[in-house]
């Protein structure tokens, strides 16, 4: 299958939850899965390990090399399988700075994975279409494979959000929604 790397526009949009479903959903139906977290989070990298049973690695390009991150995921990739990749942060958060060194990004581009953008639609409607276009075009070097809207309210909110991201082609993928309002 591959390799994909599961990004957010932030902290707290929804990550670690897309990635163990995603991770539990393909190792149910026998797919090999090999988890991995941008940055030193143990704690998400433990969950995803657990839900894939298998290790999850560290992937940071900060605390070590470029070319030490590209010789861990081509070492522990499974073949025929997908390489699961959390990201941390926003996808263009890192160490800090002017640059994105260290980021979810910069795993990415060093790596040629394809970017799952992860949104917290909670509370906004057209706005995530702005911000979801932002991040598409941001960074040329990346591809971005899909969006998973979080938190949608309802099957309009959905709409709304799909049509606000139609200028980036075909339909976002999105994440099983619970209607929130009274």
């Amino acid at each position: 299958m591959g390799r994909v790397l599961v990004a957010g526009t932030g902290t707290g949009t929804g990550k670690t939850t897309v990635c163990l479903a995603l991770a539990a959903a393909l190792t149910r139906r026998g797919l090999r899965v090999a988890p991995f977290k941008v940055g030193p989070d143990f704690i998400d990298a433990a969950l995803l390990g657990a839900v894939a049973g298998r290790p999850a690695r560290a992937l940071d390009p900060w605390m070590t090399s470029p070319d030490w991150v590209r010789a861990s995921l081509a070492r522990h990739e499974p073949p025929g399988g997908l390489a699961l990749i959390e990201g941390m942060m926003g996808l263009f958060d890192g160490a800090g700075g002017p640059d994105d060194r260290g980021s979810a990004a910069e795993v990415a581009r060093l790596t040629g994975t394809p970017v799952l953008l992860v949104v917290d639609a909670r509370g906004v409607a057209r706005s995530a279409g702005a911000l979801a276009l932002g991040f598409a075009r941001f960074d040329p070097g990346l591809s971005l494979a899909g969006i998973i809207f979080n938190g949608v309210g309802g099957p309009s909110h959905r709409e709304t959000l799909e049509a606000g991201v139609a200028p980036l082609g075909p339909r976002p993928l999105r994440r099983t929604w619970t209607w929130t309002g009274s």
